[in-house]
């Protein structure tokens, strides 16, 4: 089967880039999804209700992969990424608040500063507290901020506006300096509206859009420089689809994964994996996450709440209430107390994601390297004060942990040019958290989401 366009992952920027893409009914437009449909009865309820994160063990919409988060000593933790029609945006906690002008225009890229961006996050929501020049009213995500915040959630803002701390009443517009807010989510009366499901599914009845679920991509196929097709583990073995455009939007894990058992990464490694060098290119090399550590608090616990509602924010830090405790937010046990996340926004660190075979099937090996940088370990330290301040806990530990939000394992700049296209190869492009030459100084989901409304633009 030949497409116009191929799409490999139907996370929150592959969603969005499959629905804009099809809006041209002469494009053909193929998704392939490794995880299961979005409505298949048995995943579904579990997609739907905000209030839980279904990636505990034996979750059938996550992958789960080891890393080590530090190194002396060394720190071992899991991250998950969604394994399902919508990725990590259909399976996340509904914190979507963009990036900031000072991060799009830090990267110094053409047609990425806060003036280009900007119309893209406005397209793609609509926002139901907040209107104006900086605000969506026609986009398919609902946005909307926590009106009546739980009982920890209130305490914590209060307690942060009592240290002096100001409220900040939009966190999506442009605030400067620190303060209290209430994070803008992307739930609606307890419904997580992650981008395949107000994207990609309406669009589902366009004859020239399919996606196809189950549908492992085991390689991109190169012919030359250009990129010609893919192979993919179907039911009755290993079958090969080309297309004129192929855009691996299958999340920084898979997409660097993806690049690197297809013969395009660090020569070094390729090399020592047994993979044939086709491009040499920093793929995987120098990756960004937000180090958090966790502080534990004896307020109540708010099961069925979303799991932030509020955060404080000093300098590069951001201190987040989670409303009850991870065991059950995962569904894997009953509410235990509530936690303080401190997460370092900007760190210096930066972490390596290599492979060690050509099989997908074989994990790829993640290094977070989290405590590379003393100036972030010294900066998460003075976040655990404050919290420790702010819940009344004075001499209580905190623990290294991670936000989930990895991204830049191939960056605009080292690996692609400014429109998301591979170095050296025709006809392939990489649209998702992939692409960050720095992680913004929010949580990326909203972030990832408009890349995929933006690179639309680029690939049309």
């Amino acid at each position: 089967m030949h497409s116009d366009v191929l799409i490999v992952g139907a996370g929150s920027a592959g969603s969005i880039l499959a629905e804009r893409l099809s809006v041209d009914e002469r494009c053909k437009v193929t998704v392939l999804e490794v995880g299961p449909s979005a409505d298949d009865p048995a995943v579904s309820a579990h997609l739907r209700d905000a209030t839980r994160l279904p990636i505990g063990p034996g979750s059938a919409v996550a992958r789960h992969y080891a890393t080590s988060l530090t190194d002396h000593p060394q720190r071992t933790a899991t991250v998950m990424r969604g394994a399902v029609v919508g990725g990590s945006g259909a399976i996340n906690g509904g914190y979507f608040c963009r990036g900031r002008a000072a991060d799009f225009d830090g990267w110094k890229l053409p047609g990425w500063r806060w003036d280009d961006v900007l119309p893209h996050f406005r397209a793609i929501e609509t926002d139901l507290d907040r209107t104006g020049p900086l605000h969506g009213a026609h986009g398919p995500i609902r946005v909307r901020r926590t009106a009546q915040l739980s009982p920890g959630s209130a305490t914590f803002v209060q307690r942060g506006l009592g240290l002096g701390y100001p409220w900040l009443d939009d966190l999506n517009g442009e605030p400067e300096g620190a303060g209290v807010g209430a994070i803008p989510l992307n739930i609606e009366d307890g419904i997580r509206l992650g981008p395949a499901s107000v994207f990609l599914l309406p669009a589902l009845s366009r004859p020239n859009l399919t996606v196809r679920s189950g549908a492992p991509v085991l390689r991109v196929l190169i012919n030359g420089a250009r990129a010609v097709g893919v192979d993919v583990l179907g039911p009755a073995g290993v079958h090969t689809l080309t297309a004129d455009r192929i855009i691996l939007s299958a999340g920084a894990i898979g997409s660097a994964q993806l690049l690197m058992v297809s013969g395009i990464g660090p020569a070094d490694i390729l090399e020592h994996a047994g993979i044939t060098v086709h491009t040499g290119l920093p793929v995987g090399a120098a990756f960004c996450d937000h180090p958090e550590w966790v502080l534990p608090v004896d307020w109540p616990a708010a099961p069925g709440r979303p799991p932030v509602e509020a955060a404080l924010y000093l300098d590069d830090l951001e201190l987040r209430l989670y409303t009850t405790g991870f065991a059950e937010m995962i569904g894997a046990g009953p509410a235990d107390r509530p936690h303080i996340g401190i997460a370092l926004m900007r760190p210096q660190s930066r972490g390596r994601l290599s492979v060690l075979s050509a099989d997908l099937a074989d994990p790829p090996v993640i290094e977070h390297h989290y405590d590379g940088a003393q100036a972030d370990v010294a900066a998460l330290r003075h976040g655990a004060e404050l919290a420790r301040e702010i819940a009344g806990v004075a001499g209580r530990e905190a623990h290294w942990s991670t936000t989930q939000h990895l991204s830049g394992t191939a960056p605009m700049g080292p690996v692609l040019d400014e429109r998301c296209r591979v170095h050296g190869i025709d006809g392939l492009w990489v649209v998702d958290g992939s692409i960050m030459p720095v992680l913004p100084s929010r949580g990326p989901h909203a972030t990832i989401a408009m890349i995929g409304h933006r690179v639309a633009e680029f690939i049309s």
